[in-house]
């Protein structure tokens, strides 16, 4: 018989401190709806918080940078814009894990031969998913003082003399939390088929957040 699942709020715990243990309870009995909610909550909050002004702003910026008129939204429209964009943040996040989740059976049960389901693969992608939605909220005063709702800690960070083009968008794209969230759902995918190492997951984690930061670089070196 099967060992009781933690708690959810233990399980969100140990995705951060021992990603170990949250891996095997999650793999073994794969329970993914609150989870999923929780971080879901915890973007949208992250994005309510914000001013609306720093959304104007940024968006002003892009349309003078590309040529545009940058004209005056009212007030009605911006109330409208910012419930979009809280509830659209949270939404997303549901989207984006479940075609994760498909991905990552792809991959793994059917290209590599991992004795795992879509349902494990969901449950642990949405436990690891607290790592970058808690950052998230945690980078709302840091975003507020820089005056940009896109600030992250990222691999460019800690490369300022780099000038702005393709190079530096990926490695902004290469968010600290991202890869660690990464190495965590690299733990839940050992948990669910032992034959899969740890490192061997990791790495094929890392590749596809490589790969999706060669694409994102490139929206981001447009914007500058």
């Amino acid at each position: 018989m099967s060992a009781p699942i933690p708690s959810l709020p233990k399980r969100l715990l140990d995705a951060i401190v021992s990603p170990g243990r949250m891996a095997t309870a999650v793999a073994e009995n794969p329970r993914w709806l609150g989870a999923m909610l929780v971080c879901a909550g915890l973007l949208a909050l992250s994005i309510a918080v914000l001013p609306w002004d720093l959304f104007a702003e940024m968006q002003r910026r892009v349309l003078l940078e590309s040529g545009r008129p940058a004209p005056e939204i009212p007030e009605n429209m911006r109330t409208a814009l910012r419930i979009g964009s809280i509830v659209g943040g949270g939404v997303a996040f549901l989207i984006l894990s479940f075609v994760g989740a498909a991905i990552s059976t792809f991959i793994y049960a059917f290209v590599l031969g991992d004795e795992g389901t879509y349902r494990q693969y969901l449950a642990v992608g949405v436990h690891a998913a607290i790592i970058p939605t808690l950052v998230s909220l945690l980078l709302a005063p840091l975003r507020i003082a820089a005056g940009d709702p896109q600030l992250t800690v990222n691999l460019a960070t800690f490369m300022p003399f780099l000038a702005d083009g393709y190079l530096l968008g990926v490695l902004r794209a290469l968010d600290f939390s991202q890869i660690w969230s990464a190495v965590v759902v690299a733990h839940g995918i050992h948990a669910i088929d032992r034959r899969r190492s740890v490192a061997s997951a990791a790495r094929i984690q890392l590749s596809i957040l490589f790969v999706i930061a060669l694409i994102a670089g490139w929206f981001l070196a447009r914007q500058g």
